[in-house]
């Protein structure tokens, strides 16, 4: 087949269309070499803007600049692709996530660092509830899915909000304006949270906070070098996963809404990756960059289906997640001055969930060194319980 085959050539119409992909292979190459492009710059390059935006964020407005200046077609063939490709691989990439997630050190955190991270959680979930009372007027019918979907981000990652947006069916169009507000805001907010560490004595003493002590449950596990029988053995397990669960979810009933087949495979994968977090499979080398190279799959063909021409709405929704912010800053300094907590443990807890594993520990390692485990165990926390929280927003959302 030669190249030309892969495109439709429109010709010089009225309406200017230029030559647009429209088989689903090329197009799918298009995105992966994009993504490839992409991590090796933020990998090996070291621009300075590159600390505050992730790699991800770039994919999005990369594949969506594609989209928006018309190389993506309207076919059979790539909407198909991109849903089968999609479909696959959001379960397999939910389970490799959880690998690192074991149960028992996150017990062993104890009680109050443990309520730090719900309160933190929580309090970003009521700030959008009370964003969207404000502007519920204003916004597109559908926002509320959007917001449950950026809800989901802040509180656990990126891999949570696509899985809320394929669970509820968010529209693109909107979760291009949230991932464009989670985008401004996090930069923002990791800045804040840099910043923090300059003040944190002083509000220690307003909070009358005692020091945190560590013991060695938090180490990092010793795991082997990535070669090709651990990623075979991922990539094999995962995808044999994700389709097994995927079959099963289908035969389960559904309850509404939320709780779809997606819910129940989504539901399936997280289960049994926090039981294999627990077991020696866990520790097997490569499931986070395997993870990883899922998640910039699944974002491309996300931010292909957005266009940038329709941006008129994208300051509303920044406004709202500012809102939600302010909330959650509010909340976290009550919650520290009741509970005489430190400001690493409120820094630590709002970066695992606004940035997940990408800042958390850098974030922790500003405070104190032995506090970087614990941002890691929050990140993991946060990928597990994300999805729900941002499912249980939608459905707080939607009755409202």
């Amino acid at each position: 087949m030669r190249v030309s085959d892969f495109f439709v050539f429109q010709g010089r119409k009225d309406d200017g269309e230029a030559n647009m992909i429209t088989d689903g292979f090329l197009y799918l190459g298009v995105l992966v070499g994009l993504a490839a492009a992409i991590v090796y710059v933020t990998q090996r390059k070291q621009y300075r803007f590159l600390k505050y935006v992730p790699g991800f964020v770039l994919l999005y407005l990369g594949a969506a600049l594609l989209n928006t200046v018309g190389l993506f077609g309207e076919s059979d063939s790539v909407e198909a692709t991109g849903d089968a490709v999609k479909d696959a691989l959001l379960p397999a990439m939910i389970l490799l996530l959880l690998f690192k997630c074991d149960i028992r050190k996150i017990i062993k955190l104890g009680p109050k660092l443990l309520l730090t991270f719900v309160v933190s959680a929580l309090s970003i979930a009521v700030g959008f509830v009370i964003a969207f009372l404000i502007f519920q007027a204003t916004l597109d019918p559908d926002a509320y899915k959007a917001l449950g979907a950026l809800t989901a981000s802040w509180t656990g990652g990126s891999a949570n909000l696509v899985a809320v947006q394929s669970i509820v069916d968010a529209p693109e169009s909107l979760v291009g304006y949230v991932l464009i507000v989670d985008t401004v805001l996090y930069s923002v907010w990791l800045l804040v949270m840099f910043s923090s560490v300059g003040v944190a004595d002083r509000f220690n003493r307003w909070t009358k906070a005692k020091a945190i002590t560590f013991d060695g449950h938090a180490a990092d596990e010793q795991e082997r070098s990535i070669d090709l029988t651990s990623l075979m053995t991922l990539i094999g397990f995962s995808l044999l996963v994700s389709a097994v669960a995927t079959w099963v979810g289908g035969l389960l009933p559904e309850l509404g809404d939320v709780v779809t087949g997606t819910t129940w495979t989504i539901l399936i994968v997280s289960v049994l990756g926090l039981v294999i977090a627990s077991s020696r499979f866990g520790r097997t080398a490569g499931s986070a960059e395997l993870a990883m190279v899922m998640l910039y799959v699944i974002i491309g063909i996300i931010a292909s289906g957005s266009d940038f021409s329709s941006l008129a709405e994208a300051p509303l929704y920044l406004l709202i997640g500012v809102i939600a912010l302010l909330v959650h800053a509010v909340v976290m300094v009550g919650y520290a001055k009741l509970t005489k907590s430190e400001l690493s443990s409120l820094a630590v807890a709002s970066t695992a969930n606004l940035g997940g594993m990408a800042s958390a520990p850098v974030v922790a390692s500003a405070f104190h060194r032995q506090m970087v485990p614990v941002g890691v165990l929050f990140a993991l926390i946060g990928a597990f319980s994300g999805t729900f929280i941002g499912l249980a927003t939608v459905n707080v959302l939607g009755v409202i």
